[in-house]
């Protein structure tokens, strides 16, 4: 009986640990930074891609982590309230 297949990652053409490019993505999202930003704090750290990388990844999977966040956020947040007598 054959194996299910796993569904390929959009990540695997990349020579970069997907890792790196999540971290790249998100810190470009989330802090007010500029491509060229990213690109110092990274090399800061021993990362040495190009500003233009940075940009290139957020193009391309800034859409897909948004989906994945979206799923895996809670549809209903009026249940985290208490129940009361509207008041």
């Amino acid at each position: 009986m054959p194996r299910p297949r796993k569904p390929a990652s959009p990540l695997r053409y990349f020579n970069s640990s997907p890792e790196v490019i999540r971290l790249v993505v998100l810190m470009y999202v989330r802090f007010p930074l500029s491509l060229r930003n990213v690109d110092d704090l990274l090399f800061e750290r021993g990362i040495d891609i190009c500003h233009e990388t940075v940009r290139l990844w957020w193009n391309r999977f800034g859409p897909l982590f948004a989906g994945d966040i979206g799923m895996r956020m809670d549809p209903s947040p009026a249940r985290d309230y208490p129940a009361g007598n509207g008041g």
